[in-house]
């Protein structure tokens, strides 16, 4: 979002336009507006020449809901864009969404659940040891009990997990892996962890066919049979096992409108909403081919088990149809492909609130779907084998020496760090100027008090705090623009050609002689 509109206003041509008998500065037509965001989006390379005009036309009526752009009225918040000769301008106020904040200390690090806590009434010879990092001192205490040195040791045997101690082993293991690969300080930021069903992850994982699907326990939840024969119809075009040859012209047009219909009509995308942010990050890895396909895959392994199901399915049904030359166009105007991503992208990806660039991101994510759904929608085999590695290893019989004070089967507890004092005016300054300019921010879009106690406002604002008021009004043009100058006819001058100054009269008295 964010690059896109910076995209847009550094590269929009501005200048001088007359309607309706009156000029207006720095504005631009609509259809200028289409030619211009159509070009960049076509040569960026996080949408590519997929992009339509007709996306770019919607797109453009998000910027006006959300007013990254504005009529020469000052008007926006609605999405009545079109693709036309009306005129738009930027307005003066910052655009661009705030990223969210990421922690200043350290890196946050999922911590695994612990069950070496010992229960009530457990005796001394089942209490949980912990191992321990080999060092030269260590090495030869192990190694000295022959003569005497140390005590001798002893076998102490774990708990046995339970299956959801295993579950949370696998939801552990798996944000922990999702992060690192992402490159975040911390899932917060795209992901509420709570919502991540265990139960989910390790079904998606072990209960699957031999085609990698997965196989639902509840069967309630399974795809109809009917819409499983219109799909395999598609697929597998011209030989379909279960149904007959079409008798008629058009027939597998009106198979894939029954597929388009059935998959629309869902409340929920395939990818839901909760996962929304996390796809979307995703998007940033694209151009590193692995890193992206090894996110998609631990993204989708944390969908419900019928969600997936259906992902796989649906997303293979679109590969195969785009790749089959025997299968007639199922369009007159749009390349079988182009149609596959238009048709589904939508029920696979989009956000709850319908905000912003779902369109284009969703195409884009399809788009990627599509070309390596064999790997994407496959179990991470790496992450399978560290996770069950895990699980034997805590579960194996451990040697408690003396001195054994750390415990390798868990990640080391994470602190804060020292910094430097530069560092930490830094961060202070940083951290106060945000809520500070989030004020100035409201103080100018405030519309409902007038425009006399605005500039007192700011006036008040900039004296007090100069370094934000620089920084959201860098130059006098860009103050000026909030209030523009109303043109007042002047009265004429009165001219008095008085060439003495008035002088009072005084009455005088004339004595004769």
């Amino acid at each position: 979002w964010n690059e896109i509109i910076e995209l847009f206003r550094a590269g929009m041509p501005l200048r001088k336009h007359r309607c309706r008998f009156k000029s207006y500065e720095r504005c631009f037509k609509a259809s200028e507006a289409v030619d211009c965001l159509h070009e960049l989006l076509g040569s960026n390379q996080n949408f590519g020449p997929e992009v339509t005009r007709d996306q770019t036309v919607k797109l453009l009526k998000k910027f006006l809901k959300n007013h990254v752009i504005e009529d020469i009225k000052g008007r926006w918040g609605k999405e009545d864009f079109q693709d036309d000769g009306h005129l738009y301008r930027f307005p003066p106020s910052s655009p661009l969404k705030s990223y969210p904040k990421k922690p200043s200390c350290g890196k946050e690090v999922i911590k695994f659940p612990d069950w070496n806590e010992p229960k009530a009434g457990t005796s001394q010879e089942h209490i949980p040891v912990k191992s321990v990092t080999m060092n030269s001192e260590m090495w030869y205490k192990r190694h000295s009990i022959a003569i005497g040195e140390v005590p001798a040791c002893k076998l102490v045997f774990r708990r046995e997990l339970t299956q959801t101690n295993i579950e949370e082993i696998w939801k552990s293991m798996t944000l922990s892996r999702l992060q690192k690969v992402l490159g975040l300080d911390s899932l917060d930021e795209v992901l509420d962890t709570k919502l991540v069903n265990s139960k989910h992850i390790v079904q998606n994982a072990y209960n699957v066919n031999k085609q990698g699907i997965v196989t639902l326990e509840d069967k309630s939840k399974e795809l109809p049979h009917w819409i499983l024969s219109a799909m395999k119809c598609l697929a597998n075009w011209p030989s379909c096992s279960d149904l007959k040859q079409p008798s008629y012209s058009g027939f597998e047009r009106d198979v894939f409108k029954t597929i388009v219909d059935y998959f629309g009509q869902a409340k929920e995308p395939l990818l839901t909403f909760h996962f929304f942010d996390i796809f979307v990050s995703v998007l940033g890895l694209l151009q590193k081919h692995s890193k992206a396909v090894e996110a998609l895959q631990i993204s989708c392994l944390l969908l419900p088990p019928e969600n997936r199901k259906r992902l796989q399915l649906l997303v293979r049904m679109m590969a195969r149809i785009s790749l089959n030359k025997d299968l007639p166009p199922l369009s007159e105007s749009v390349r079988t492909r182009t149609l596959m991503v238009q048709a589904f992208s939508r029920c696979i990806l989009c956000s709850k609130d319908e905000i912003d660039l779902d369109e284009l991101l969703a195409a884009k994510l399809v788009s990627f779907l599509m070309d390596n759904y064999q790997e994407i929608l496959s179990v991470p085999s790496a992450l399978k084998t560290s996770i069950e590695d895990h699980v034997v290893h805590v579960q194996r019989v451990q040697i408690k020496y003396a001195g054994a004070d750390t415990d390798t089967t868990l990640p080391p507890t994470s602190f804060c760090h020292q910094i430097s004092t530069d560092e930490f005016e830094y961060q202070r300054a940083t951290g106060s100027q945000e809520p500070l300019a989030a004020l100035l921010e409201e103080i100018v879009m405030n519309k409902e008090i007038s425009v006399k106690d605005k500039k007192k406002k700011l006036k008040q604002f900039q004296k007090s705090y100069p370094e934000v008021y620089r920084v959201r009004f860098p130059t006098p043009e860009t103050e000026a623009v909030l209030f523009p100058e109303k043109t007042k006819q002047r009265p004429p001058l009165l001219t008095w050609a008085l060439k003495k100054p008035f002088q009072p009269f005084h009455r005088t008295r004339s004595f004769r002689m």
